[in-house]
Order: structure tokens, then sequence, then C-alpha cells
């Protein structure tokens, strides 16, 4: 569909031509069936006399258009995704009567069907550019309108805006046309809702079901009692309920702290949070009404790691209520404005508005390893992105989107004052609320309170891509004191542009009391061009780790001295800071992915850190990035030897951990990936967890641990597809169905993988959260010589599902299929094939499949590097 791809200049065009007020009147007919709903929509916007545009509508069918009171065939007006509006005048009245399809990919209006209730339930989700899929619209952020939603649903069900109701109606005795008569579902109701203050399209937002519902209110700043309520799935309501009061109260935290922050109360009427299944993203701000993956009801022990995230979830969805919401960005090049803020923003108030104070600690090692990873791709790009169309739009949410502009806004804040910063944002939001802004309108009121020139500073960390290395350059004199101290900043040569830093250099030695490592001195300095001297640094005593960036204050690679490199690899575990020791570990990972550290080196400092480390999040990126360390870094020769290994520290570290901890439960499911098909001795283990034989104190078996056991024995073939059909028996869910096509995709057989990934690429019946299951369990298993066979099958079928499937299904194929298991020489060698053959495809396809390839490539590079060292660093 060419034209559901909007691209820039046509917005532009559009925006010339259609003038607010802008209103929408949508009506919306939940009661046709399961496949579809009648969408109705009137548009009164103002226009320029005589011009053209059009409206984006995806629907299955258009079968009534009005304009300025003349009926017009549907045919002649509706094609390719568009609604063309001709000859138009001063001021203008629309409305398009179209049959729209129900979604099972989270795109448009999702339908979601409960197995184990045979509930139903429906939610939207819009962004990018989604509410064409559900009415006529102007598909674009800065053509921002009123709108007024009507919906017709079964009297049973919730029905939830952006707004709250104004009025409901009981349809008993009437048709669907709305004159009296027998009506053929005597059980349904009209909602209609408040009309919406001036906002984008993409922030609307419709759910409707029979969805479990909690209510509470807070006391706004500006006087104001808001209505809060908290919604999820029937069969999720008795887990929900033991969280729904801590939730409530998290958000809260976060309604005081931004009020209390920007000088800004909360500007909406309501706010919701509405937890629901088959969830394509995290979380997406709908303004009043704030949809949620419903992963985050926990029926299952999880880490402190995802209980955290869904705190900062939170935070970051409600921080977009004032932060892309009521300030939004003109066109989807700011797309950072919304999200490396809300990013930014939600980790601080984490950090200082609740329980979770090493909030920081997460960020450097969640969300800046992303940053990293992706920013030394090919296919990174600046944080102010070029955006020519909608498809560029969807790749850019990503880790220089979030995570690098979230780090940038932190050295802003250190760069020019944190008072003034937030005097800036205070200013911004007053400024330009219920309207949109972009970059210079922000950078604007930044001078204005900071007194700094920000050309500059926007040219070098928002508009050039790339990261800088500062590597530690250290004199020592003869009395063990610091004769001299430099930080060299370099940048690759694709991106060679030299950044200003605001950073904090700290000083590490052992404290004898206690045998932590801690912090004795802190130098904060600007750090400008290829070298900087630390003047102040000379005549101190040597300390035995010297940390440039501490404290996490700028973004940037690291490199230490030889001496605090060994003092690291010898003693990470024993730094008393959890940021320091993720600033740290972080580090070390980079030099790994660069083949600058022995993958041993790593692997020992990081099984160290493992025995000893408290941060849950450091703790489980730790454990990832081991993982691939072990199965992709180190020599293919001793590979296999080195995963024994490693799993066997594990289960060791496990056995040892407090009974009951978030340690022990990490460590176990940590190990449980390192199987390999012939393994009975793992297998055995597994069995034994399964059926109480091995006993972890303290951990229990329940749902989700299960059906990680279960995987965990389909991965190396001990059990069957019975044996995981009489799994699901035990408790049919949505969420179990997706764990049981998991565990069938998984096993280690060439007709397991056949049938997987038949079923990913071709069984459309698939819901998102199904394929992304079946996707991950074919290619998750660590067998070299099964993933070899689908290397040339994966680039042979990358146009067909890029032209076939939606974007998030075809994302979705194109990351979760890559064979990633494979010869990496026979990876590189096909993907530089296809990319090279290519080179007119879609900008987003190519940056996908990039990204994959250029992982292979690092792949082959860092195995050859540590195959060099010989055997006694594999």
């Amino acid at each position: 569909m060419p034209g559901a791809n909007l691209t820039r200049i046509e917005a532009e065009e559009r925006k010339a031509i259609v003038k607010g007020p802008i209103r929408y009147n949508v009506d919306l007919d939940l009661t046709q069936g399961d496949t579809t709903f009648v969408s109705t929509s009137t548009i009164t916007f103002n226009a320029k006399e005589g011009t053209s545009t059009f409206l984006d509508l995806i629907a299955d069918e258009v079968t009534a258009v009005r304009i300025n009171g003349q009926d017009v065939a549907p045919e002649e007006v509706f094609d390719d995704s568009r609604i063309q509006l001709n000859d138009l005048k001063d001021r203008n009245e629309v409305t398009v009567t179209a049959l729209c399809r129900y979604s099972t990919t989270g795109e448009g209006l999702h339908r979601s069907v409960d197995p184990s209730d045979g509930n139903v339930y429906l939610y939207s989700q819009f962004e990018v550019p989604d509410a064409r899929r559900v009415y006529a619209v102007f598909d674009q952020p800065d053509l921002k309108a009123v709108f007024a939603f009507t919906v017709t649903a079964p009297a049973s069900w919730i029905v939830t805006s952006n707004m709250p109701v104004s009025r409901t109606q009981d349809l008993e005795a009437m048709t669907m046309d709305g004159t009296l008569g027998t009506h053929p579902a005597e059980t349904t109701k009209r909602w209609t809702f408040a009309p919406t203050p001036t906002m984008s399209s993409y922030l609307t937002a419709i759910c409707a079901g029979p969805y479990a519902e909690w209510h509470t209110t807070y006391e706004n700043e500006d006087g104001r009692t808001v209505p809060m309520a908290q919604y999820c799935r029937q069969a999720l309501k008795d887990d929900f309920a033991k969280d729904v009061d801590y939730l409530f109260d998290i958000t809260k935290k976060g309604f005081a702290y931004y009020a209390k922050t920007w000088g800004v109360p909360y500007p909406y009427a309501k706010f919701d949070q509405i937890y629901v299944p088959e969830y394509n993203a995290g979380a997406m701000e709908n303004i009043g009404m704030v949809t949620i993956r419903d992963s985050y009801v926990f029926s299952s022990k999880v880490t402190d790691a995802l209980a955290e995230r869904r705190v900062v979830t939170v935070l970051h969805e409600l921080a977009h209520m004032w932060f892309g919401d009521y300030v939004t960005m003109k066109w989807w090049n700011d797309l950072w404005l919304n999200e490396s803020f809300a990013e930014f923003t939600s980790t601080l108030a984490t950090a200082e508005a609740t329980e979770w104070k090493d909030a920081w600690a997460t960020f450097c090692s969640g969300e800046k390893s992303w940053a990293l990873n992706q920013d030394q791709l090919s296919t990174t790009h600046p944080i102010v992105a070029p955006i020519n169309d909608l498809n560029d739009t969807y790749v850019n949410f990503d880790g220089i989107t979030y995570a690098k502009g979230a780090s940038v806004l932190k050295q802003l804040v250190a760069y020019v004052g944190r008072d003034k910063f937030f005097a800036g944002i205070h200013n911004y939001l007053n400024r330009y609320g219920y309207s949109n802004a972009t970059l210079a309108d922000l950078l604007h009121e930044l001078e204005g309170t900071s007194g700094r020139d920000l050309a500059t500073w926007s040219k070098q960390w928002l508009e050039e891509a790339g990261i800088n290395t500062i590597a530690t350059d250290v004199a020592v004199a003869d009395d063990g004191t610091i004769a001299a101290l430099m930080l060299k900043q370099t940048a690759p040569e694709e991106h060679p542009v030299l950044r200003e830093h605001r950073l904090a250099i700290g000083f590490y030695d052992e404290d004898q009391s206690t045998g932590k490592v801690v912090r004795t001195d802190r130098i904060e300095l600007d750090v400008d061009g290829a070298a900087t001297p630390v003047a102040d640094a000379v005549g101190k005593p040597r300390p035995a780790l010297l940390l440039a960036n501490d404290d996490d204050l700028t973004y940037t690679k690291l490199r230490f001295d030889d001496d605090s490199l060994a003092f690291a690899l010898d003693n990470l575990y024993r730094f008393d800071d959890a940021l320091t020791r993720a600033v740290i570990w972080l580090s070390l990972w980079d030099m790994t992915r660069d083949a600058e550290l022995a993958a041993r080196d790593f692997i020992d400092t990081t099984l160290k850190l493992l025995g000893t480390e408290t941060e849950s999040t450091t703790f489980r990126y730790a454990l990832s990035c081991l993982s691939t360390t072990v199965w992709h870094y180190t020599d293919p020769a001793q590979r296999a030897k080195t995963a024994s290994r490693v799993a066997d520290a594990l289960l060791s570290l496990a056995m040892q951990a407090p009974a009951g901890s978030d340690t022990q439960f990490q460590l176990v499911s940590a190990y449980l990936s390192y199987g390999v098909e012939g393994d009975s001795r793992f297998a055995d283990n597994v069995r034994g967890i399964l059926d109480g034989s091995l006993v972890f104190e303290g951990l229990e078996l329940d749902n989700n641990f299960r059906w990680t056991l279960t995987h965990a024995l389909a991965a190396v073939n001990a059990i069957d597809e019975q044996d995981i059909d009489a799994e699901l028996k035990r408790k049919d869910t949505t969420e179990n169905r997706e764990f049981a096509l998991g565990a069938r995709a998984a096993r280690a057989t060439k007709d397991a993988k056949d049938w997987a990934w038949n079923e990913a690429v071709h069984d459309e019946t698939l819901t998102n959260s199904q394929l992304e299951a079946v996707a991950g369990g074919f290619a998750g298993t660590p067998n070299s010589e099964l993933a070899d066979a689908y290397v040339d099958q994966y680039f042979e079928n990358a146009d067909w599902i890029w032209s076939n499937r939606t974007f998030h299904m075809a994302e979705a194929l194109l990351e979760g299929l890559y064979p990633r298991y494979a010869d990496p020489a026979k990876l590189t060698e096909a993907g530089d094939a296809w990319l090279a053959a290519h080179q007119d495809a879609d900008n987003a396809l190519q940056r996908l499949i990039k990204a994959n390839v250029e992982s292979s490539h690092r792949t082959q590079m860092v195995a050859e590097f540590n195959a060099s060292l010989g055997e006694l660093n594999a």
C-alpha cells in the first residue's frame, strides 16, 4: 500500500492546505462481528478555496462518502488507503463510513480472545500513524484537532477513551441505523465521550471489553481532582489486585514529581492505565489513557529488573502527558523530543521519587548498552534523524532515539545546570502547550534560562551520528603521585566529530577496613578536542583505578589505562557503588565487542561479579552479555568446553545464592539456556528441578518457571510435542499458548525448525505475540548446523516478507528469524550479497537487514580475535 507510506513532503503540502479549527466526530460500531467494525467519521476543517488534499484510511470497504453536502461514489475517491478531497471550500465537512478490520498484529484496533474464559478484548495502538486503520483522518502529528468519540458495544463491556464518558444510551429498542424497532442485539449500549482538548490523532485511543477495573483519584496541583483508573483482563484480576495500590502510588508520585520539577500540573481530565494483551511495545502514551502490555501484570515470579522496568515504564508514559502529548513534535524527525525526554525524566523520577534509587545504574547497564550497540552500526543516525517518510519513522524507535537521546539529555543537564535546564522546560511547556514545536523551539527556551549558546552543542550532540571514545593516559612520578593526566578523545572515521563533554573523573581505592573499593576523590571538568589535560589531578596519589565519566554524566565509550584495566578485571565485584560497577562493566563489555579484551577475561570478570552483584538490571545484562560472549565471541574450537564451564559456574553460583532471592532466580534461569542436544546431565538437572528431586530452596515452581523448564527440555530434544501439549492443558491461557509455541519451535530438529519457519512466515492467524514466540524459539537454539540450513532461505524470503506483512510483523520476522547461530562467514557472505543487490530497496528494509548482517561481521571478527589468542584464553 504505497499510499500508506506518507512522505514528509506530502505532509507539509497537506498542512499548507488544511487549516484549523479541525474537529472529528467519530462513531464506531463494535457489534458487527469478529472480523470487522463500522466506522463513521465526520471531519470539519478550513482550507484554501479550490484546493485538493486527502484523508488517510485503511479499510476493507468504504460504503459512503459525503463531501460538503454532496454524496460521492466511494470508488471515485477511495484508492490506495486515501480518500481524495477535491475542490475544497473555506469551511468543509466530510463524512466517511467504512468497514474496518480488527487486527491481530497490535496495529490499529487489536482484537484478542482470552482462551481461558472466552472474553474478547479490544484496544487501539495508533503510533506511528494507525488511527487511519480505525477512522478517516489527517494522520500526521501537526494537524492537531478536537476529537469526539461515540462507541457502540456490548452493554456488559467497559469502553474507555481519552476523555471521560459524558453519557451512555441503552440501545435495546433501537436498530443499528438508530431508528426504533426490533434490535438484533438487545444487549448493546452506546458510549459518548466528552470532546478532547486539541491533540494529535496518533494519541487518540479506544479500549473495549469486559476489563476488570479499579479506581481512585489524585488531588492535582491546580486544585482539580483527577479520576484515575487501572484495568486488566478478568483472567489476571486476582494477580493484578495485589499490585494495583502500589501502581496507583507510583503514578501519584510521578504526578507530584513532574508537576514540581516542571512547574506545570497534569493537564488532562483523567488518567487511566489499561494493561492489554499481545502488545507490540512496552506501553503507549495515549492522552488520558495509557495502554501497557499485560506481561507487566505479574502472575509468576519476575526479576527485580523487570519489576523496576515496570515502574520506569509507568513513569515514562506519564512523562509523555507533558512531553509529547501536551507539546508534540511537528514531524517525526523530532520523535526524540518525545522519547529521549520521557526516557531521561522517567529514570530521574524513578531514582528520586521511588524506592528504586539505583535507577541510573539500571539505565547504564540496560538502556545505554542498547544505544552503544546501535550507534556503532552503519545504520546509526543523528538523534535528530532525517525522516523522509513513515517507514523511516518506524525503524527510528531504537536505541539512538530512546537511550542515546536520554543519555545526551543527562549530559545537557550537566552542561547547563539542573535548575536552569528545568526552568527552560517550564517555559517551553507553557509556550507551546496544546500545540506543536521543534528542536529549535526547545533550544531557544533553554538558551534563555541558561545563558549558554546551544547551537554548537546541538550540532555536536543532536545533529551528528556516532560515538566518541575517551581514553585515560596517566604518568606517575617516582613518589607514586600523578605527574600528568590526559583525557584523549577520538571519533570513528565515518563520524569524525569530537564533542564537548562535561564529565567527572573518579579516583577509586580499596577501603582497608571494609575490603570494598570506594571513591576517594572526584574531579569535574569540561573535555573538548582531541586532548584535555587534567591539571587538578597533578600531585594527587595515583589511585588503583581512574574512572573517566564517573557518575555516567556523558555519552561516550571509555578506555582505561593499563593499571586501571587490570584492577577492574580483578576487582569489579568489590566496588561499593552500583552505578560505578555499571559504568566499568559496560566499558569492559564494549572492549570485548571491539575485540580489545579477551573473551576469557570478560567471562571470568563477569562470573566474579555475578557472585556479589545486587543491582538486578546490571545482573540481568551481565548474564545476557555473558551468553553472547560464550556462544558467539569465543574461539569456535573451544566454544563447547567454554559453554560447559560457564554453565557449571552458573549452577554453582545458583546453589550458593540466598534462598528465594532475585539472584538465585536469575542464575537458575540463565543456566537453563546453556543446554545442548545430547547433554544428558543438563537434561537430568532440568527434569530434577521440574519433579522436585533437584531443589533450590525458596525457588517456586510457578506457571512461567515451569514453561522456562519446558522450553529448556525442548531445546535439547528431551521432550516431544505431546509433552508440550500436556503442559498447555494444565492451564490454557493467552500467555501459555505463546510459551507452548515457543517451546515447539525451540526443539533442535530439522522438522521442528521447518514447522516454525512456515508458521512464522505464512500462518497469518498467529497474533503478533504468537509470531514473536515462534520466531524466538526458532532462532534461539544454539545449534549452528541447524541454523546454517536457513541462511539462504532467510535472504530469499526477505523481500516477500517486507512486501506482504505489515511493518510490525515484518520487523518481528526479519529480526526474529535471523539465524544468528549460523556460521557467521555464511551469514556475512549471503547478507553482503543481498545488500549489494538491494541498494534501491526501501531504506527501512535495508536498515533491518544491515543491522543483522553487521552483527554477524562483528561476531566473525571477535571470534577470530579470540581464536588467535590460543587455547589458554578460550
